[in-house]
C-alpha cells in the first residue's frame, strides 16, 4: 500500500526537493504540494492523505499550529532549516523531524518510520473493528518509538497527563501519546474501570477500597466521586456503606 502524500513549504526549492524524493520512493505517491498551511487545510477538506511533510516556519500559520488543526489523523513529518524548533515538533507527536538541507538517506529513514507508524495504526483499527475487545488479551501501544505488544493481565493501571498516558505494568512503564476517549475503546469493559478522571485501573488488581481511594497492587488510586457510584456497583457493595 503506498502512501498518499502532502508537501508543504513556503520555499518553491525545498517543495522541489521532496517531490522528487517521493517520486524516487515506490512506498509513496504525491498527492498535492502546498505553499502555505491554509491552502493546505483547504485541499484536505476534500481530498485523503496519509502523510504530510509539513515544514515548520511558514507565514500567517507555522506547521505546528497548523498540526493542531487537522481532524483526521495524519502522520507528519517536520521540515525546517531551525534545529531550535525540533523539540516543539516532537511535542506535536511528529512521526519525525528533518533538518534542512535533507538528504535522501535521512528521508527514507524518516519514510520508513512513517510507514512503521500507518502498519501499526492499521492493525490497531482492525483490531477495533473486528472483534469485541474482550476477546482479545492484549492491546498494540507505541512508545519509545517501538511497537508494544501488551497483555491486559499485565496491565496495573492507566494514568493520564495532559496529552499522554502512563501505562504502569507489573515490569515496566510506557508512555503514550493518546486519550482517554480513545484508549476505553480499545480494551475490555471487564477488564478495566475508570475511577477518576486521571485513573483507569484493572478490575482484577483492586486489592482493597480505603475511603475515596482504591489499592491497586500496592499502589493507592483516587477515586472521583462521579466514579465511585459505578465502582462499588461493579464490585457489588453499592448498597453498602463505604
Amino acid at each position: 500500500m503506498k502512501l498518499k502524500c502532502l508537501v508543504v513549504d513556503d520555499e518553491p526549492l525545498a517543495r522541489e526537493i521532496l517531490v522528487q524524493y517521493i517520486s524516487d520512493c515506490p512506498s509513496l505517491e504525491l498527492v498535492a504540494e502546498c505553499s502555505d498551511a491554509l491552502a493546505a487545510g483547504d485541499y484536505l477538506r476534500d481530498h485523503p492523505a496519509d502523510l504530510i511533510f509539513l515544514d515548520v516556519n511558514m507565514p500567517r500559520l507555522s506547521g505546528t499550529r497548523f498540526v493542531k488543526t487537522l481532524t483526521q489523523p495524519l502522520l507528519v513529518i517536520f521540515t525546517t532549516a531551525y534545529p531550535e524548533f525540533a523539540a516543539e515538533g516532537f511535542e506535536s507527536n511528529a512521526v519525525d523531524y528533518l533538518l534542512k538541507p535533507i538528504s535522501f538517506e535521512r528521508f527514507i529513514r524518516a519514510v520508513n518510520k512513517a510507514a512503521e507508524w500507518a502498519e501499526f495504526r492499521k492493525k490497531k483499527d482492525q483490531e477495533t473493528s473486528g472483534s469485541d475487545n474482550s476477546d482479545r488479551d492484549f492491546i498494540l501501544l507505541r512508545a519509545d518509538k517501538r511497537i508494544h505488544k501488551v497483555n491486559f493481565d499485565d496491565i496495573l493501571f492507566f494514568e493520564s497527563t495532559g496529552d499522554y498516558i502512563r501505562v504502569h505494568c507489573q515490569d515496566k512503564t510506557l508512555v503514550i501519546h493518546e486519550t482517554f476517549r480513545n484508549l476505553m475503546t480499545q480494551i475490555p469493559e471487564n477488564l478495566f474501570i475508570r475511577v477518576h478522571k486521571s485513573f483507569i485501573v484493572s478490575f482484577n488488581r483492586i486489592r482493597l477500597i480505603d475511603g475515596n481511594q482504591v489499592d491497586v497492587a500496592g499502589q493507592l488510586i483516587p477515586v472521583g466521586l462521579v466514579y465511585k457510584d459505578g465502582l462499588l456497583e461493579k464490585l457489588n457493595l453499592k448498597s453498602r456503606n463505604l
